[in-house]
């Protein structure tokens, strides 16, 4: 989900600009957390950590800044701070926190469940993998908004796109069943 870019014509509204922003994409910081983290506390608290981290750097927003972007880099930070300093980085998979609430009320039960199925592949993915994924297929950046925002290069970001496409070929099959409603 793309966002506007946000112009600011002075510093005194550059707060104003990024409170605004924040609340628009809060949903998309969360769900990004969730994704490098596999745990919805940690997700609250990583959001709530880019929100203050935002607010507290508002002075570096310029006209041609994409806040959403600039705020899935900011929780991204945060989040590998958090693993160096436990020095606990891992490229294993995550299990979904039991009890999340992924299904939608005005879906039926069949698309619930193949979400749930997806979203908990997504989540089996290696972290560099599922980040990617999130980043592009969830969140709708690109794949050079997806590089600036991990700090990697471009083919980085389609290499583990590609792995990961590999690795959910399987859903492929079962998603052209449920979408010719067999």
């Amino acid at each position: 989900m793309s966002g506007p870019i946000y112009s600011m014509p002075s510093e005194k509204n550059n707060d104003a600009t990024v409170r605004a922003a924040l609340t628009q994409h809060l949903k998309g910081i969360w769900r990004y957390g969730l994704s490098l983290s596999g745990r919805a506390d940690v997700a609250d608290d990583l959001a709530q950590a880019t929100c203050v981290r935002a607010l507290e750097r508002v002075h570096q927003v310029t006209s041609d800044r994409r806040l959403d972007a600039w705020f899935m880099t900011i929780c991204r930070s945060i989040w590998l701070n958090e693993l160096r300093s436990q020095t606990i980085r891992r490229a294993q998979s995550l299990d979904a926190e039991p009890g999340l609430e992924l299904i939608a009320q005005d879906l039926d039960t069949e698309t619930n469940y193949f979400a749930t199925e997806v979203f908990t592949e997504v989540m089996a993915l290696p972290e560099a993998q599922r980040e990617v994924v999130i980043l592009v297929y969830v969140q709708g950046y690109t794949y050079r908004e997806t590089a600036e925002i991990m700090e990697v290069p471009i083919g980085t970001v389609m290499s583990r796109l590609h792995a990961a496409r590999g690795k959910l070929q399987a859903l492929d099959g079962k998603m052209g069943q449920v979408e010719a409603g067999q």
